[in-house]
């Protein structure tokens, strides 16, 4: 049975790397260089990939819980 992500598409970018550190690596792997942004706290990874044209969103969400998952 697939174990549920721990990662969504309607988690800010503040609330990822609140909880999952290794995350950074990811989101700046993917170009994603909202870590200090000024709309992180309040923005989706579905939000930042829909202004960011191009990225993949559910290949963004398998390697953040790839990355995340023995956190």
């Amino acid at each position: 049975m697939a174990q549920k992500p721990k990662i969504t598409k309607e988690m800010t970018i503040n609330e990822v790397v609140g909880k999952y550190p290794k995350a950074v690596s990811v989101f700046t792997n993917y170009g994603l260089h909202c870590i200090g942004c000024p709309m992180a706290p309040s923005e989706t990874i579905e939000e930042a990939v829909e202004v960011h044209p191009g990225l993949d969103l559910k290949k963004l969400l398998e390697d953040l819980n790839g990355a995340v998952k023995k956190e």
